[in-house]
């Protein structure tokens, strides 16, 4: 298609600021669900007799549903529209999250996740899409970009807040039943006000073997993960579940470079900026879900914090959040490159993780969780919000969808893997340390006390330094494969069809 100056947009949608009062409200919803139950979780497994070797499936069975079901929500977004998808996605994460609550056994609960996780596979590509088509003006997408990139950044640490509260206040059922509120207002009002722009569907036939492919690749990447934490790295189906989904997604990239209709162009991910942002976002993720676990265990376990005690010493956490996406990226995003955002945030969090690496089991939290935690969350706050308006840049309308889902499936199946892999680490140099403390393990009574409390702060130290190094790999990636300028009004924006390559894009706008 030949390159156009610009391509005009149509007039925008009145309601688009209502809509994304639902929008936030659901992607919210969706970004809690993924650390609410981590307070919760004690209690959980008590009631229900999980053992401690699974009890890292109620987190997991969530993400690998998500994870792996990602792409194929967001191409039945684009295909049978967002609108559709988005309000579908959030009546069943609210049934699914009804029985979670109501869970009476082991097996209940962990396929009450994994529905949870299903459906919101079909929401959050759909949400983010939503946005991507509904705000066209570089101001205005800067703005809607920043409030969806704060939820999505804080949402989680927000998650461990409300989490104490329902769970020492209420019960533990109370983290799923709370979902339900949440679904029903975002679903009403999103069918009353939202307007999707005509003719940004995509009427493809589903690429059915991209889909088997993609989600049976990615659920052998993040069950091998999860396995090696209690199998070891050498155990024979943790070596089987790599290799197979090195090879079942090396086939999904090969279908999808031959097929006419592609679950995931190729074209998408190729385009150096929006790569860029799925590869660093992820890795950053990586870093981050592993220290809400690994907080959240100190607090409660280490220091004896109560369930809302522990949930409002991540406030920290999110206040730095909302002031680095909406007060830094937001104000900063129309002025100067989106990689001098992403970068320095991801750096200026990686020295927030790096002040954790001296955690010991008498650390004051003024002194040093707290700066830390502030660190943190104007890092991730401020390279957030320029990631998640740079998912679809220059992307083609019709593959908003998957553009979208790409962005979520970076953010989930990197959640899924920090869990496991900084699980892994901080079980190996916990158990090292036993081992050369076992006398003192043996003595019994205080002495004993003390050592197990000291291992597994060894433990979690030892998981954040590879924190700190991914933090720092995160920034690297956005720094060397990010490109694109500052947005401008006036610059060109993609149209209808092609790619930032066929446009030279430079705004991370949809025309529709």
């Amino acid at each position: 298609m030949p390159k156009t100056a610009a391509t005009p947009v149509s007039a925008a949608d009145p309601s688009r600021w209502k809509a994304l009062v639902f929008i936030a409200l659901a992607q919210l919803m969706v970004v809690l669900d993924a650390t609410i139950v981590n307070i919760a979780l004690p209690s959980a497994q008590t009631d229900l007799g999980i053992s401690d070797g699974n009890r890292q499936w109620v987190i997991t069975a969530y993400a690998l549903a998500f994870g792996g079901l990602l792409l194929f929500g967001g191409r039945i977004a684009d295909k049978w529209g967002r609108k559709n998808a988005f309000v579908v996605g959030l009546v069943g994460f609210a049934l699914a999250s009804a029985l979670g609550g109501a869970a009476n056994s082991e097996a209940m609960m962990l396929g009450a996740r994994a529905l949870q996780g299903a459906f919101g596979a079909l929401l959050a590509p759909a949400a983010l899409s939503l946005l991507a088509v509904m705000f066209t003006d570089a101001k205005e997408r800067a703005k809607a970009f920043g409030i969806y990139g704060a939820i999505a950044g804080g949402g989680g640490a927000v998650g461990l807040i409300l989490g104490g509260f329902l769970t020492e206040y209420l019960n533990w059922r109370w983290t799923f039943f709370v979902n339900i509120p949440f679904a029903i207002v975002a679903a009403v009002g999103a069918w009353m006000v939202i307007r999707e722009p005509a003719g940004s569907r995509n009427p493809a036939p589903l690429d059915i073997p991209g889909v088997v492919l993609s989600t049976t690749g990615l659920v052998a990447l993040v069950y091998g993960f999860t396995r090696a934490e209690s199998a070891g790295w050498s155990d024979t189906v943790t070596v089987a579940m790599f290799i197979a989904s090195a090879a079942l997604l090396a086939a999904f990239v090969l279908v999808e470079s031959k097929v006419k209709s592609p679950l995931l162009p190729l074209r998408v991910l190729l385009e150096r900026n929006r790569g860029g942002v799925y590869l660093s976002l992820g890795l950053a993720v990586i870093a981050m879900f592993g220290l809400f676990l690994f907080l959240t265990y100190y607090l409660q376990v280490v220091k004896g914090f109560s369930p809302v005690k522990t949930g409002f010493a991540f406030l920290p956490m999110i206040a730095g959040m909302i002031l680095g996406s909406t007060q830094i990226g937001a104000r900063l995003m129309t002025r100067v490159a989106p990689r001098l955002l992403m970068g320095p945030g991801f750096l200026v969090a990686a020295a927030g993780m790096l002040l954790l690496t001296q955690l010991e089991v008498g650390s004051s939290y003024p002194a040093l969780i707290l700066p830390a935690q502030l660190l943190l969350g104007l890092g991730m706050g401020t390279a957030f919000m320029p990631a998640m308006s740079l998912s679809t840049h220059g992307v083609n309308p019709a593959d908003a969808g998957v553009a979208s889902a790409m962005v979520n499936t970076s953010q989930q199946v990197g959640g899924a893997i920090g869990t496991a892999l900084l699980n892994t680490i901080a079980a190996s140099a916990t158990t090292a340390y036993l081992a050369d403390h076992a006398a003192e393990a043996a003595a019994g009574g205080a002495a004993a006390r003390l050592v197990q409390a000291q291992a597994m702060v060894e433990g979690y130290a030892s998981a954040i330094w590879w924190a700190v190094g991914i933090l720092v790999a995160s920034a690297a990636i956005a720094l060397a494969l990010i490109n694109t300028g500052r947005p401008g009004a006036g610059d060109p924006v993609a149209s209808g069809s092609g790619s930032a390559e066929d446009t030279g894009i430079k705004v991370p706008v949809i025309a529709h």
